[in-house]
């Protein structure tokens, strides 16, 4: 076994490998950018070395620097983890040539797969089902176009050397096929390097099952069961699970046998994933084969019981196999969340930003267990726009898939993360669906279910309001009320007043708009009214400020929770929600109302810009696309908010622009 790693990755798969590494007794080697210098996977390595600037280009994907980082170090051996160059065949040939073990798959192995194209065409050799399609070489749009027509609509069009979701367009039409094609190309030559792509015929309902193989240099190949993916939003996973709910042990075997003979195919050495889609009746096909750890691998290891990376490490030693195929049983159910910096009330558009507060529910970090956080970043780091915005991964385990549901639901109400959107009230409406619940799975699900996992907004319930209020009074430094105390009343800070009521008008704006809260005391008795309602009993017990942990009783009702206040921002935590509201302070209305710039189109976040589609002068209409971003490796299409004629164009194309900056300046047509 070798002493020393060094891991050419970073966020949560390098703290992960660096923690089965320490357990293994084995040094670990950190490689950061610039904008990871104080991240938690270089605190979480013995060593640490600086590989380049923030750009992806300038760092993690620079195969020299990461191997000159080992050559300094001394280490004998490199994991890629997932993503950057972890199935980069030219990186695990580079290893070779320069006396390093690489974790991962042979060279050839790695190639052969790595193209969707050829892999296709190699699974069909071995025998494995496949989903009609062009997988070849030509690459000409009206060749394409010309498949795609014979394939028959829907087609998915998909980056061949690709992954992740990224670099794929479902096309319904034969209309909509060039513009689809193109832009899939150039975010897979932005994200892969390599703009090929193939065409294949889309099925309906369809689920995405995988399934996690292992082989070593002892001519042994196992399956360690199958997880489904199926749950998914712009083709990327967001829930996975282990088992598939529904599998029967004849399909799981056809799945598994496949699988494996996947794998030989290909001499496979290490872990891998071979995906497949399955359709309703049963019917499964091969789809690709990720050479390498997969981001949902902690499911599989919660129902087996086993250490994956350990199992690489191992392998990558030169052991064999830790179990044989009939030794590797399925204990219970397994769930995992991916918690995203984004808003997914705006079709998931990545947050940036600093995380003010991160808690986590009770946990067991990288073991198994009934709850697991899987994270690479702390509070008061940043999520940047240079790297995927995961800030990490909820996993539970139950005895069954509804213990491990509810669990989960538990687990995601206890997280406590402000500073950037996230998708965790999202998810948490996604294991509450009762599609979801009832295993009705399909990787159109979240589409299928729009209205109810994608509420209208609504009006803040009083409690939560009053929560707020509370929060805001304990910050000013107002005791909480209740029996006037012995001491010197003048220097009391409960709001008493000689004579006289305490009053103060709050306006609070919600998701729906703003709301006025008036709170008062009168002696002993405090009041709140919201809105035009009555005013209502009121009685507050705060404690602590970051967050402060309050407690209401409005009229009838109570409530508690965590309340984080970042300026006028507060983040209320309460019956298993977060909702955010903003402290207005009535004299800057007026200011802030007229500084509202109508015309202008602004960056919803710091990205590169692709491509420009209208000038000075042109007149377009509502839902006209405007400009192409780019920003953590997805496009982002900027349209046109109504009719209007362009008055000017601030940027072009390949600028780097800023968040909130004007990109456009549209004029509005008026009516009539």
């Amino acid at each position: 076994m070798f002493d020393t790693l060094l891991i050419a990755n970073r966020g949560e798969i390098a703290c992960r490998i660096a923690a089965t590494a320490r357990r293994m007794g084995i040094r670990t080697v950190a490689v950061y950018s610039d904008a990871d210098a104080d991240a938690r996977h270089v605190h979480a390595c013995d060593r640490a070395v600086r590989i380049g600037g923030p750009e992806p280009a300038a760092s993690y994907l620079r195969a020299d620097a990461i191997l000159d980082a080992a050559r300094r170090t001394g280490a004998q051996a490199i994991h890629p983890g997932y993503g950057f160059l972890s199935e980069n065949a030219g990186f695990a040939r580079a290893c070779a040539d320069a006396g390093l073990i690489f974790v991962g798959p042979p060279v050839d192995a790695i190639a052969a797969m790595g193209s969707k194209s050829a892999a296709k065409t190699l699974m069909s050799g071995a025998d494995v089902p496949l989903v009609p399609g062009y997988h070849g070489e030509r690459q000409e749009a009206d060749f394409l176009r010309e498949q795609a027509r014979a394939i028959g609509y829907p087609v998915l069009i998909k980056a061949s050397a690709g992954g992740g979701g990224k670099g794929m367009r479902i096309v319904h039409a034969d209309a909509e096929f060039q513009a689809a094609l193109a832009s899939c190309q150039r975010e897979a030559d932005s994200s892969f390097g390599s703009a090929q792509v193939l065409i294949e015929r889309y099925l309906t309902k369809p689920r995405h099952i995988e399934i996690q193989v292992f082989a070593d240099t002892h001519g042994q190949c196992v399956h360690l069961f199958e997880r489904d993916c199926s749950v998914q939003r712009r083709h990327q996973k967001v829930i996975e699970e282990a088992p598939a709910p529904g599998m029967t042990p004849e399909r799981r075997e056809a799945m598994g046998r496949a699988a494996v003979a996947a794998a030989q195919a290909v001499g496979y050495v290490g872990a891998g994933t071979v995906e497949f889609i399955a359709e309703p009746d049963g019917r499964f096909y091969f789809m690709e084969m990720n050479t390498r750890l997969q981001v949902e691998h902690p499911v599989t290891e919660a129902i087996t019981g086993q250490d994956l990376v350990e199992w690489q490490l191992r392998v990558a030693a030169g052991q064999p196999l830790p179990l044989r195929q009939d030794q590797l049983r399925l204990q219970g159910h397994a769930l995992e969340a991916r918690i995203y910096a984004e808003n997914p009330d705006k079709d998931f558009l990545p947050s940036i930003g600093r995380l003010e507060a991160l808690h986590w529910p009770p946990h067991v970090v990288f073991q198994t267990g009934p709850v697991r956080v899987d994270g690479g970043v702390r509070e008061g780091d940043t999520i940047s726009p240079h790297y995927d915005p995961m800030i990490a991964k909820l996993i539970v385990h139950g005895q069954d898939r509804e213990q491990a549901r509810q669990r989960m639901l538990r687990a995601l109400g206890a997280v406590r993360c402000t500073g950037v959107q996230t998708n965790i009230a999202f998810l948490g409406r996604l294991m509450d669906d009762p599609a979801f619940a009832a295993a009705d799975l399909d990787t159109g699900l979240i589409e299928r279910e729009h209205e109810r996992l994608f509420p209208a907004a609504r009006d803040c319930e009083d409690t939560v309001l009053a929560l707020a209020a509370a929060t805001l009074l304990h910050h000013d430094g107002l005791a909480r009320p209740g029996v006037l105390a012995q001491t010197d009343p003048w220097r009391q800070a409960d709001g008493w007043r000689v004579g006289g009521r305490h009053e103060r008008t709050l306006i609070l704006q919600d998701a729906r708009g703003e709301r006025t809260l008036r709170v008062s005391r009168d002696g002993q008795d405090w009041t709140l009214a919201v809105d035009e309602g009555p005013a209502q009993a009121f009685h507050w017990q705060a404690e602590g400020r970051h967050p402060s942990h309050v407690r209401v009783r409005l009229g009838d009702e109570e409530a508690r929770g965590d309340v984080h206040r970042d300026g006028a921002r507060l983040d209320v935590f309460a019956q298993g929600r977060r909702q955010t509201l903003e402290w207005r302070d009535p004299l800057a209305l007026a200011a802030a109302s007229a500084d509202d710039a109508a015309g202008g189109l602004t960056a919803p976040m710091p990205g590169k810009i692709l491509s420009v589609a209208v000038a000075a002068g042109d007149a377009v209409t509502r839902g006209t696309p405007l400009i192409v971003m780019e920003a953590m490796k997805m496009e982002h299409t900027i349209d046109a908010p109504h009719d209007g004629t362009v008055r000017e164009v601030f940027y072009a194309v390949g600028d780097q622009v800023a968040e909130g900056v004007v990109l456009i300046d549209l004029e509005v047509i008026e009516a009539g």
